[in-house]
């Protein structure tokens, strides 16, 4: 292997973030059969002599590794940090200097593992933020929990964010904690399938939006109507108002008038005379296909109102 692909691939440390460093350069040697000389040492050269030629072998072989060992972490390690590193003899003595100047002593640990649970325990998904990236997010805060000491099992992130979801996912979460045994569950799996509810609710969305387009195209001059009423109702000194923070009544979400609502059962409207009053107006929806001959169809954009009775009118007038 080339110098070029090995330096690429060995982790660099310059005096920030040891933690993540020391993870990767410890799965590093560990992957290359060598972590034995960071744990145990290497014999060193004290002039005596060695009994037989197979010693002799097996400790040249084992120096030699050592070399070979501290040859990555010089690679690995800025110059102003190596400056700092008085004795160097073996691989073990570096490794260990390193972790004494940069680990950090048991009281910050605690003080730096007091802080994740904080951060840990105060995260909830936003509005804006997607699956992937709520996990994400989690899933670092945990990690660097479990790289401190802390006891941090799936089962425990998992709790977690099945508790601070959004309320989209308030039915997802109650089928998935009645179907399925919470401290088996894998993260893996977990992501899965909300972010198969996630593709869902987005489809649903997609095409609430598009049949609000519809509802505008055909109401179009009607809301030419009420565009012009607005504009003079500005002109009369009032401001115009962000109709992006308008509550729809019918579906809650926001952007539009319970009347533009797409989700609104567009049916006709009827007033109906009622004996015991001079007149009642009364707007319903009729789900039944029966005439009505007492039934009085309104146009409330205009001033024509319509009736399939002509001895319902008073007088007629012809135009």
């Amino acid at each position: 292997m080339s110098e070029k692909k090995i330096s690429a691939k060995i982790p660099y440390f310059d005096g920030h973030h040891y933690d993540h460093w020391n993870e990767l350069m410890e799965n590093l040697l560990r992957a290359k059969g060598l972590w034995k000389l960071i744990e145990s040492g290497v014999e060193e050269s004290n002039g005596t002599a060695f009994t037989n030629i197979v010693e002799q072998q097996q400790i040249e072989n084992e120096r030699m590794k050592d070399h070979q060992v501290k040859h990555y972490l010089f690679r690995a390690i800025d110059r102003a940090v190596f400056e700092q590193i008085l004795e160097r003899r073996t691989s073990k003595i570096v490794w260990d200097s390193l972790k004494r100047k940069y680990g950090g002593n048991d009281r910050v640990k605690k003080s730096l593992l007091n802080s994740l649970r904080r951060e840990f325990e105060v995260l909830e998904m936003k509005e804006s933020e997607t699956i992937t990236e709520y996990f994400s997010k989690v899933m670092a805060v945990a990690n660097k929990m479990r790289s401190n000491g802390e006891e941090m099992p799936d089962s425990k992130v998992v709790q977690k964010i099945l508790r601070t979801l959004t309320d989209i996912f308030t039915y997802v979460v109650v089928s998935i904690k009645e179907s399925k045994d919470i401290e088996l569950l894998s993260i893996d799996e977990l992501q899965s399938s909300i972010v198969i509810h996630e593709q869902k609710f987005k489809r649903v969305a997609r095409h609430e939006i598009d049949q609000a387009f519809k509802v505008e195209d055909q109401s179009g001059s009607r809301d030419r109507g009420r565009a012009s009423m607005r504009g003079r109702e500005c002109g009369r000194g009032r401001q115009a108002f962000n109709k992006a923070t308008v509550e729809c009544f019918k579906c809650h979400k926001l952007g539009h008038f319970q009347y533009e609502c797409p989700l609104w059962n567009r049916e006709a409207n009827y007033a109906q005379l009622d004996e015991e009053e001079e007149l009642l107006l009364m707007a319903l929806i009729d789900g039944q296909d029966a005439k009505r001959s007492d039934a009085w169809f309104i146009d409330s954009g205009c001033s024509n109102h319509m009736c399939g009775d002509r001895g319902m009118f008073s007088y007629m007038v012809d135009e």
